[in-house]
C-alpha cells in the first residue's frame, strides 16, 4: 500500500494544475474496502461543486492509469478513488489550515501526549512558525504542527455560517436514507 506522503507528493501537484488546493489524501477502508480518498478545495471558495469533483477525478484516473500501464502503479491491488469536498467539519492538515480557521473551534488527537494530554478541543487562535495556538477551557496552549495526528473543525453555528454552501441547486433531489 502507498504511504500517504508519495500519494501526496504524486497527486498535490495534478490538483494544483486544475486550480484547486490539495486538503488530504489518504487510503482509508483498509483491506476490505480499499479506497484513495482525495479531498480537495477551490482556493476562493474553500468548497467544490459536483463538476469539480468529476475533473478532478478524471484528471487522477488518467495519472494513476497511466503510471500503471507503464509499470509504476503507486496503489497494489485493486481500489476505488473518492474525490471531494473536504466537508463541514474538515480535517487540518496543513499549518496554513490554523491560519484560514483561526476563531473556530477544533479537535486535535496528538501523536504523544504534550503537558499530560492526547486529544485536546478549543478555539483555533492561529499558528505562529510552527506552533499552532489553541485556546482551551484550561488556558491557552501552544502545540506543535509536528506533534498533531489528526485534528478537524467541530460543528458550531459559527462553522456553519461561515461555510454556507456557494449553491443548493440540486439539493430537492438528493435521496436521504432512513
Amino acid at each position: 500500500m502507498a504511504e500517504t506522503a508519495q500519494l501526496t507528493q504524486l497527486i498535490e501537484p495534478e490538483v494544483e494544475a486544475l486550480g484547486y488546493r490539495l486538503v488530504r489524501a489518504a487510503m482509508i477502508g483498509g483491506t476490505s474496502d480499499p479506497t484513495l480518498q482525495v479531498m480537495a478545495e477551490s482556493p476562493e471558495t474553500r468548497q467544490l461543486k459536483l463538476e469539480d469533483c468529476e475533473r478532478i477525478s478524471r484528471r487522477l484516473s488518467e495519472v494513476l492509469d497511466a503510471l500503471e500501464s507503464q509499470g509504476h502503479d503507486p496503489i497494489d491491488g485493486s481500489y476505488r478513488l473518492e474525490v471531494s469536498s473536504p466537508g463541514i467539519d474538515r480535517p487540518l492538515t496543513r499549518p496554513s489550515d490554523y491560519a484560514d480557521w483561526a476563531g473556530h473551534e477544533a479537535r486535535l488527537k496528538l501523536a504523544e501526549a504534550v503537558d499530560g494530554a492526547r486529544q485536546l478541543s478549543g478555539t483555533i487562535k492561529g499558528i505562529d512558525k510552527d506552533i499552532v495556538l489553541l485556546a482551551t477551557p484550561k488556558g491557552d496552549r501552544e502545540i506543535p504542527f509536528e506533534a498533531i495526528a489528526s485534528a478537524k473543525l467541530l460543528l458550531t453555528d459559527a462553522l456553519i455560517k461561515a461555510t454556507a454552501p456557494l449553491e443548493a441547486e440540486g439539493a430537492d433531489l438528493i435521496k436521504m436514507e432512513g
